[in-house]
């Protein structure tokens, strides 16, 4: 049994900070790599930022520089600090886990408004 726990969505202000995370546990299993998918109402799923095994990250055009994704390998736990954020990075937030499975979060929303 994995359970995949993710937490730290929330309302904030445009400009604002919010610091999502997300812990893979339950068992012992190779993890491939983790990150983040949003996904707006009417709109697809998108990738927002993956970390590898090698620590090597991935963002989409929209949130790089203000997005930093890090991950605790220990404890199977990725980070998503979102800085500077903006309206249109609303969006229910939904951590995946690439491994032998793909496992995902049960989704955190996000909230920039005014």
């Amino acid at each position: 049994q994995v359970q995949i726990v993710e937490s730290g969505g929330g309302l904030v202000h445009p400009g604002g900070s919010l610091r999502l995370s997300c812990a893979a546990s339950g068992s012992s299993f190779s993890i491939y790599a983790m990150g983040w998918y949003r996904q707006a109402p009417g709109k697809p799923r998108e990738l927002v930022a993956s970390i590898n095994d090698a620590d090597n990250t991935n963002y989409r055009d929209s949130v790089n520089g203000r997005f930093t994704i890090s991950r605790d390998h220990d404890n199977n736990t990725v980070y998503l600090q979102m800085n500077n954020l903006k309206p249109e990075d609303t969006a229910v937030y939904y951590c995946f886990v690439d491994s032998v499975y793909n496992y995902w979060g049960q989704g955190t929303q996000v909230t920039v408004s005014s």
